[in-house]
């Protein structure tokens, strides 16, 4: 295999990745509609700590590096609440 070919499966993954990140930006939004009809805050403290503690089991499972994993959940937590503010702010809920 030479560094090229490594580098284009690469790709290919990190395009999958921004695919997965849209789709779940969508489902945020999707969330922002269920949690304004039913009163629900954005911001939940226990399922954001659900998440994170799922996403270092999974690291530790897979043996990758929990800490920068955490990190990037964590941000993916941020932007999907970001995008719940944004549809129920902005008056355009999916």
């Amino acid at each position: 295999m030479s560094v090229e070919s490594i580098r284009r499966e690469i790709d290919e993954i990190d395009a999958r990745i921004i695919r997965l990140i849209a789709q779940r930006q969508h489902l945020a939004g999707r969330l922002a509609h269920l949690k304004y009809q039913q009163g629900l805050p954005i911001h939940d403290e226990t399922q954001e700590s659900r998440v994170l503690s799922r996403a270092l089991d999974r690291a530790v499972e897979a043996k990758v590096n929990p800490v920068p994993v955490q990190q990037i959940f964590h941000t993916l937590v941020e932007m999907s609440e970001e995008r719940q503010r944004e549809c129920q702010g902005d008056g355009n809920l999916p």
